[in-house]
């Protein structure tokens, strides 16, 4: 009884008079708004950023956020690593890397340019049929090695700009592929020149010829080997300065990259099973099939079509469309059948003639290509097996970072936290 004594007399004291309070008969003779409960301190206003006329009054490339609250100037967005399509280049390792293929590329193709007018400017015009396939070695070796080198450029620009470690470590394999072919030519062409020598086909002596272009032919191989040891060194690196973004992208579960894992190496294999497949058919058209052949149209249908099918298998993964996938698998079986059938017949004793000027060649690429197809087959069923196990919203939350990655900087002043307010107990 005597604490609640002590309350009511409390409330007694702090109600002063108010008589319709029912615990005395004082009155309560000041009212609740009249109090001034003003801060003693004065605040400065509050001014707001003032924008041009002819912009918008909150640019989404900045999070206004405590900056806009307090009136100061809005900061830029933090600097991205991404500029643009060559924005990879400020990194050092991605940038050796490029910088390593373009001067392989360049040496090479000056090499093998040199050895192209050598032997064009002394191959008289002759036109027997034994000697056209032999005339006609060099410059589809040229043409396929320009090509081959073109092409590398540019998977490893995509290489480096998707930040795609999988297809950077693909082209050391296929930069290895490269040097077999190179290798492979230098015997090629020395009997291609043999040949048109004993033929009376050439201006000088073969051997003075060869004499002049063998430096050439074997310097080749040896700058793609270094270049390929080279590459091998810093794809690593670049493994290593990669291994954090897709840490970023896909998370830490192991099963996640694992699917990651087998997409990338999917749309590698898509890549240079193109380059493969097209240097078989090249050096087929120009070297062995004839142009009244009905293989020879035929064989010319199959590049469009081969493009359509990689087109159409890169866009059914992305898609994670079953039905799609099935079509493609079973052209690809197609396509395995129609190699497995090509490299028989290179050493078929009827048709062995017909395919001796680039027999080697041909082989290598059959194999290399057959390889391929049959890697692509079993990463495309792994793939199909992975649809519906949640990679596709890994896939196109990285493609929206990657298109617009300055939206995704945060400023200090957008985590800066907010002064508190002092208050005034009168």
């Amino acid at each position: 009884m005597p604490t609640v004594a002590t309350r009511l007399e409390s409330r007694k004291s702090l109600l002063g008079t108010d008589t319709g309070y029912g615990y005395g008969g004082h009155s309560y003779n000041q009212s609740y708004g009249d109090g001034d409960f003003s801060p003693t301190y004065d605040q400065p206003p509050v001014h707001q950023p003032a924008y041009p006329d002819n912009s918008h009054a909150v640019d989404p490339a900045y999070n206004q956020g405590y900056a806009y609250r307090e009136g100061l100037t809005p900061s830029a967005p933090a600097p991205s690593t991404y500029n643009g399509s060559m924005g990879f280049l400020k990194s050092r390792w991605p940038a050796a890397f490029m910088g390593v293929s373009l001067l392989q590329a360049v040496l090479c193709i000056v090499f093998e340019a040199y050895v192209f007018a050598k032997f064009q400017t002394n191959l008289k015009d002759i036109k027997l049929d034994e000697v056209q396939s032999q005339a006609k070695t060099i410059p589809t070796f040229l043409t396929l090695f320009i090509f081959g080198f073109l092409y590398t450029l540019v998977v490893v620009w995509d290489a480096l700009r998707q930040k795609n470690t999988i297809q950077v470590i693909g082209v050391c394999f296929s930069n290895l592929a490269l040097m077999v072919y190179t290798a492979i030519q230098v015997d090629q062409i020395h009997e291609a020149i043999q040949i048109l020598g004993e033929r009376n086909a050439l201006k000088e002596a073969y051997k003075d010829l060869w004499d002049d272009m063998k430096p050439f032919l074997v310097a080749i191989p040896a700058i793609i080997a270094v270049a390929t040891v080279s590459m091998g060194f810093i794809s690593w690196k670049i493994y290593q300065e990669y291994a954090w973004d897709i840490l970023k992208n896909i998370g830490a579960d192991y099963r996640m990259k694992k699917r990651f894992l087998h997409y990338q190496i999917y749309i590698a294999l898509l890549k240079f099973d193109f380059f493969f497949f097209l240097g078989f058919i090249i050096q087929f058209v120009v070297v062995v099939a004839q142009k009244s052949d009905p293989e020879f149209a035929l064989t010319i249908a199959t590049i469009p079509i081969t493009i359509f099918i990689l087109l159409g298998a890169a866009y059914f993964t992305y898609k994670e469309n079953k039905m799609g996938m099935v079509v493609v698998i079973i052209l690809y079986l197609g396509g395995l059948s129609y190699f497995i059938f090509k490299l028989i017949r290179i050493y078929t004793p009827k048709f062995k003639d017909s395919y001796e000027a680039v027999q080697k060649s041909l082989t290598a690429f059959a194999v290399i290509t057959i390889l391929l197809i049959v890697l692509t087959i079993v990463n495309a069923v792994i793939c199909m097996m992975n649809f519906g196990s949640g990679l596709k919203p890994h896939l196109n939350a990285k493609r929206k970072i990657d298109e617009k990655p300055d939206l995704n900087s945060i400023n200090l002043q957008d985590v800066k936290p907010q002064i508190p307010s002092r208050m005034t107990i009168d």
